[in-house]
């Protein structure tokens, strides 16, 4: 599908040009440009190479992809589908030694069952919040109040991953009016990544024994990003494994926006804590679920 055609269909945003130089504008991000309390961390002293990683949205596109390189790679994956019915989806990946759990994160309930099972399982040493929608009434409830209510519920992991997108760029950091329940299609999906990118970087302010970031992984040839999509597939979800995975300096840094392994600058916006402040007070509230400290 054309770019623009993609854009006014698929995101309902009227017309595209404004955002065409979103899709494609990636600024790097110098070092004194750095936010403050957002700082890199020492490489850590070897260990076991075999890591648990899961993936949300492993059923298609980037989330299985990364979750293959990782079973390649020697690595514990636990996979994650959004029903019953779509286990044979990630069948193949089973019979490389994946486990799968299931799970509508579009419904809090599942979601928080989802956060036991994987409790059940086992501390996480990392965890990629791949899964999104780019569209509809679900957009709010999967994209940033699923991959919130998981760090809130689950046993803390040393590094996390956010996918976002370089449309962020054209979100808004209005919190005022939005149905997070998904009853109603009240943000976009360029709010939805924002929102996403401000999370990742305020939990590598709060947390800092935990490596958060996010990354935007491209406009890539995945059933979300249409087959015409210009980027390579396979650096779409190569940031993710790394940065799950790797001792390399560079990728033991905490609080940074990432595409293709190159650190950029997101939107100011992301890093205002007061707005980060604000968007997870917001999700505590509804959810019922306080970050904990």
């Amino acid at each position: 599908m054309e770019r623009r055609k993609f854009l006014e269909t698929a995101l309902g945003l009227g017309v595209a040009a404004p955002l065409l130089p979103l899709m494609s504008a990636v600024v790097p991000m110098n070092a004194e440009q750095l936010p403050k309390g957002e700082t890199a961390m020492s490489p850590a002293p070897e260990r076991n190479p075999r890591l648990r990683i899961f993936i949300t949205g492993s059923a298609s596109g980037l989330g299985h992809l990364a979750a293959e390189a990782l079973l390649a790679e020697g690595h514990e994956v636990v996979v994650h589908v959004r029903s019953a019915a779509r286990q044979s989806a990630v069948a193949d990946l089973l019979a490389q030694g994946a486990r799968v759990t299931i799970g509508d994160l579009s419904d809090m309930a599942q979601t928080r069952r989802l956060a036991e099972d994987l409790n059940g399982i086992g501390r996480m040493d990392g965890v990629i919040h791949n899964a999104g929608v780019i569209s509809g009434a679900s957009l709010l409830p999967v994209n940033v109040v699923a991959p919130y209510l998981l760090t809130a519920l689950m046993q803390r992991p040393k590094r996390l991953i956010y996918l976002s997108s370089n449309m962020h760029r054209g979100g808004k950091a209005e919190l005022a009016g939005l149905d997070w329940s998904g009853q109603r299609v009240t943000a976009s999906y360029s709010d939805s990544k924002l929102f996403i990118t401000a999370f990742a970087r305020a939990v590598a302010r709060l947390w800092p024994d935990v490596l958060s970031n996010a990354v935007d992984p491209g406009w890539v040839p995945t059933r979300m990003g249409g087959p015409n999509a210009p980027d390579d597939l396979r650096l779409g979800h190569l940031t993710q494994e790394w940065l799950a995975t790797s001792n390399d300096p560079e990728a033991l840094k905490s609080g940074y926006y990432w595409h293709h392994q190159r650190i950029v600058a997101p939107i100011q916006a992301s890093g205002d804590v007061d707005f980060q402040n604000r968007l997870i007070a917001e999700l505590a509230r509804f959810t019922g679920t306080a970050l904990p400290s």
